[in-house]
């Protein structure tokens, strides 16, 4: 089932979001499935739980969208449960990154190169590990999600007033997607 994906301005997406019990939250396997389903109706390579309005420490992952570019990727659809980031490291890199919560809205964001990640993986088994590149970016995009940040938290102060208009009349439900949006109040 497609979810509505919540934008800028609602207040899911700046709360700090909850650890689960893997084991007993209600519909777990259910929700990823959506969650994936969502995410690729809506052209998306990542999608965490406050984007569909759930402040639960919960993201997917599905790099096989650009497997044709990167078939290192073929098949990768993982969901990371209750993730943390151990360490990062000092090397950084520089890439565009826009948002499904953030629609039409593209910008530089420099993150660590490499981080050592520990979760949960949707067949309930625990990752310690460290990840670099392209899945890395991703991990830490989706991760500040459930910090209640957005990418455009990184931005520089000039960037940021650049896009200001755009936010403002997001947070006021004036966007387009071409995806199933909850709509702002």
């Amino acid at each position: 089932m497609v979810l509505p994906m919540y934008i800028f301005g609602q207040p899911v997406l700046r709360k700090v979001a909850s650890e689960i019990n893997p084991n007993e939250y209600p519909g777990l396997q259910e929700l990823i499935q959506n969650m994936f389903e969502t995410n690729r109706k809506a052209d998306g390579v990542g999608l965490a739980g406050p984007q569909v309005g759930l402040s639960i420490r919960l993201f997917i992952v599905d790099l096989d969208v650009i497997s044709d570019d990167k078939p290192e990727f073929k098949g990768f659809l993982h969901a990371f449960i209750n993730p943390q980031i151990l360490e990062s490291s000092e090397e950084m890199c520089d890439f565009e990154e826009g948002c499904l919560s953030v629609p039409g809205i593209h910008e530089n964001v420099k993150r660590p190169k490499s981080i050592h990640v520990k979760y949960t993986d949707e067949n309930l088994v625990e990752h310690d590990e460290w990840i670099d590149g392209f899945l890395a970016r991703v991990f830490q995009h989706e991760y500040d999600h459930l910090d209640g940040k957005l990418f455009v938290d990184h931005l520089s102060a000039f960037r940021k007033q650049l896009v200001k208009k755009k936010l403002v009349a997001m947070a006021k439900g004036k966007f387009s997607a071409s995806y199933k949006c909850k709509e702002n109040h």
